[in-house]
């Protein structure tokens, strides 16, 4: 999609946007004042002591109504997601437009590498506004919530960020957090940009040597079959970089919001691993090599 056609779609949906919090509210506050009664009834009910038939009919009313009404609010915050959403994947579309524009483009001068502060701050920024997986009533988390992996045939947008073994500058291997530019269905090689090196040397590297970052989160709340458990070993990004270590968990999130706290492994400590550190969902995954004896 071009730019200027990007930026005219983007407001369109920030319009219905608009439009559809504002709908959500009045939901909210049509079905506060039925919550309001249900409150006062109880309230009589405890006051006279007994429940009567009439009670009984009425509460029987009014709790019917307050579950149409939560279904209709539901339904109004999935769209609302939905459209967010939507506006997210058209500004990454033009983020990754322009960047190419900016890449192939022998006229304009390479980038500058982003500051690390700026960068590790707009990492922590990805991790926090990383969507909540909230599925319709027994509806199973798909693949690349929390834990779970994303199927064997699936190829990585431009533009997902994912975890990336590349060899480093002394010849050792290690797992970067990269950026996807391209995939080569022919070769089955991906094309990735280290996510700390933008404009800089470009890795080519097979699928085996990509792994796809969660694109949402897993409620621990209502799904906690996707979230990797105590002791399971996986890889972490190590806080205030941007590669992944090998790593135990020593707590799954309890909450939403939270993070995992996780124990590299480390030989500089006596039981080979360091202290419990939190790192975001977002940044966990599973390992693909086998447990150090």
């Amino acid at each position: 999609m071009a730019l200027g056609a990007a930026d005219s779609r983007i407001a369109q949906l920030l319009g219905e946007l608009h439009l559809l919090i504002k709908q959500t509210q009045e939901e909210r506050s049509r079905s506060e004042h039925n919550l309001v009664n249900i409150q006062k009834t109880h309230e009589r009910m405890q006051t006279e002591n007994k429940i009567s038939p009439y009670y009984r009919t009425k509460l029987r009313g009014l709790y019917t109504t307050a579950k149409a009404d939560a279904e209709a609010e539901c339904n109004i915050l999935r769209k609302d997601l939905d459209k967010i959403a939507e506006i997210k994947s058209l500004l990454e579309e033009r983020r990754i437009a322009a960047k190419i524009a900016g890449l192939y483009n022998d006229s304009e001068p390479p980038r500058k590498t982003m500051r690390r502060g700026v960068l590790m701050t707009l990492l922590q920024q990805s991790a926090m506004t990383l969507p909540l997986w909230i599925g319709k009533p027994g509806e199973k988390p798909p693949p690349l919530c929390g834990a779970i992996p994303a199927t064997s045939d699936y190829v990585a947008k431009p533009g997902d960020k994912v975890a990336a073994r590349v060899k480093a500058v002394d010849g050792d291997e290690q797992w970067i957090l990269a950026e996807a530019v391209s995939y080569n269905h022919n070769t089955n090689k991906y094309e990735v940009d280290d996510i700390d090196e933008e404009g800089k040397e470009r890795h080519t590297l097979s699928r085996r040597r990509i792994i796809p970052l969660p694109q949402w989160k897993a409620n621990p709340e209502t799904d906690p079959e996707a979230l990797f458990q105590k002791d399971q070993l996986v890889l972490a990004l190590y806080p205030q970089t941007t590669c992944f270590y090998r790593a135990l968990i020593h707590t799954p999130p309890q909450r939403p919001q939270d993070d995992y706290s996780v124990l590299f492994e480390d030989t500089s400590y006596a039981d080979g691993y360091s202290p419990p550190l939190n790192v975001a969902q977002r940044y966990v995954v599973a390992c693909k090599e086998t447990k150090k004896k």
